[in-house]
């Protein structure tokens, strides 16, 4: 019977302090949260904006879908632009899928 009453005190002494342990846990998983998941996010959208803002017409780009054009036309009043891919093609996508801005030059490097 003293080995129950023993097992019994034991299991009763590790549960003192186990609320603060888990809210210096949780604090722990938020701050590896910030900065593994959504800093390096917030920075990306960041700067995806600022690309979005700084495209002029001519500037050649690289879309999400792997085209790769010169911009002829910017619509002010919404988000579409057109790419020339050719002298024969042209086609309109939305900013969104603009992926690069590449340097002048590169269409006919390639």
């Amino acid at each position: 019977m003293s080995l129950i009453s023993v097992a019994h005190a034991a299991g009763e002494g590790t549960s003192q302090g186990g609320g603060f342990e888990m809210l210096i846990m949780l604090g722990m998983f938020a701050v590896i949260f910030y900065f593994m998941i959504y800093r390096p996010q917030s920075k990306r959208v960041k700067e995806h904006k600022s690309l979005m803002a700084s495209m002029s017409k001519g500037d050649e780009v690289l879309t999400s879908g792997g085209l790769v054009g010169k911009i002829t036309k910017i619509a002010d009043d919404n988000d579409f632009i057109s790419i020339e891919l050719n002298h024969a093609n042209e086609v309109v996508i939305k900013k969104d899928f603009v992926t690069a801005v590449l340097p002048k030059g590169t269409l006919k490097s390639l």
